[in-house]
């Protein structure tokens, strides 16, 4: 696969050695050569000075056979800009664009581009954590906007319904695993202490579970 990576800041380093390691070519652009010195010492993919929206610059990139692009600039508007560009261009539909200020994160809604912002995720996950230890995220779509958790079921849910503990419309139960099976359980199974549930939620549908749990451990 080939695959572009702009920005070579600590990000387009570690992404571009990643998908490089992972047996792709990649090509790597920044407009600042001492960026390239962000990379391992072994990457073997191709670095290109320059302006990204030069079309010079693209061509030497491959972005003709280009699979995806990966603009991770510091920079919100330029991340923007560029990817909406390049996008209506090339028609290249795989596009992910870093969104480094969070107050900015409308932009690249507006523009309907695939974004990962590292400062909004990182700040919920740890204030998950600080807050709520004993549940685990096992996976987390879009930028953190709905989660699985993972949790045991502890001896006060014991003999209650499912549907008592999932009353928010925000969460919905994905799988229950009892002895070492799993199934998949709806509002009327019953809860077993040791059960290990997973539930699909968003951050205030987990809250509201995490409520109904400490409120009946409180009984």
């Amino acid at each position: 696969m080939n695959y572009i990576v702009i920005g070579c800041g600590r990000v387009g380093a570690e992404l571009a050695y990643r998908l490089f390691q992972k047996g792709n070519h990649v090509s790597v652009i920044d407009q600042v050569e001492a960026a390239f010195e962000n990379l391992p010492t072994d990457f073997r993919g191709r670095t290109i000075e320059g302006e990204a929206l030069n079309q010079s610059v693209l061509h030497r990139a491959d972005i003709e056979h280009a699979d995806g692009i990966a603009v991770v600039t510091s920079q919100d508007a330029l991340n923007a800009v560029m990817a909406h560009a390049l996008r209506t261009t090339y028609n290249i539909s795989n596009i992910v664009v870093r969104n480094y200020n969070a107050r900015w994160r409308k932009l690249f809604e507006a523009f309907n581009l695939q974004v990962v912002s590292s400062s909004s995720w990182g700040a919920q996950r740890i204030e998950e954590l600080l807050y709520h230890a004993e549940m685990r995220t096992v996976f987390s779509a879009g930028n953190g906007e709905v989660e699985i958790y993972e949790f045991s079921i502890g001896r006060a849910w014991a003999g209650q319904e499912l549907g008592e503990l999932t009353i928010s419309p925000e969460c919905m139960p994905v799988s229950l695993t009892r002895a070492g099976k799993a199934i998949l359980p709806t509002r009327d199974t019953v809860l077993e202490e040791n059960d290990i549930l997973l539930i699909s939620a968003t951050f205030d549908g987990i809250e509201t579970v995490r409520h109904q749990l400490h409120q009946r451990q409180e009984v």
